[in-house]
């Protein structure tokens, strides 16, 4: 369950070129900045996706539908416009210690730090609902990508073999990288 100092989660950061971003979790007020945000994907990108994005009915059922005990998205803010989204896609059941993390920047958010700052946080905010493991996947194209969650301290465990299908048939193998938050219990 959601902590209350969690919902009103705010932090303002410095990228490296100097701009001011404000992370802090979606709000039912920001459906409109999130369908604008991911109004501008490219071509390039949306191959890479798992819905169709610039579809914003379905962006804007993300924020219809909040629940932040099931997907915590955290926005990166510059005045009034997103200019990014990641999130943490909680597992239940026997993987109720573990969560997966996405993320999408605006083209020019990209290479400046605001990625690993967003990541950071969903560490934190992963830290406090004492998860165990944040996982991510990434097709093994995605290079930049992984070695941003490497930077991280993600590292990488296995990769899969022809599991991703772009639009056009084409596969690609994925990597799996994980980062462990804490240790199991009973080791030392």
């Amino acid at each position: 369950m959601i902590a209350k100092e969690d919902t009103t989660y705010r932090q303002l950061v410095t990228l490296r070129d100097g701009a001011r971003v404000l992370l802090r979790l979606l709000a039912p007020e920001d459906r409109q900045k999130l369908i604008d945000l991911f109004a501008t994907v490219n071509d390039d990108d949306l191959r890479y996706m798992r819905h169709n994005v610039r579809d914003a009915k379905l962006v804007g059922g993300w924020v219809d539908e909040l629940d932040y005990d099931r997907v915590m998205p955290l926005l990166a803010l510059v005045g009034e416009r997103a200019v990014g989204n990641a999130s943490l896609h909680f597992g239940a059941g026997p993987a109720r210690h573990r969560a997966e993390v996405r993320i999408f920047l605006a083209k020019d958010f990209r290479r400046r730090g605001l990625g690993s700052k967003m990541i950071q946080t969903l560490v934190e905010l992963a830290r406090r609902r004492n998860l165990y493991l944040l996982e991510v996947e990434s097709p093994t194209d995605r290079t930049h990508d992984i070695k941003a969650f490497q930077n991280e301290g993600f590292q990488m465990k296995c990769v899969f073999e022809d599991h991703f299908m772009l639009p056009d048939g084409d596969l690609l193998d994925v990597a799996r990288l994980v980062l462990r938050l804490r240790a199991i219990e009973g080791q030392f």
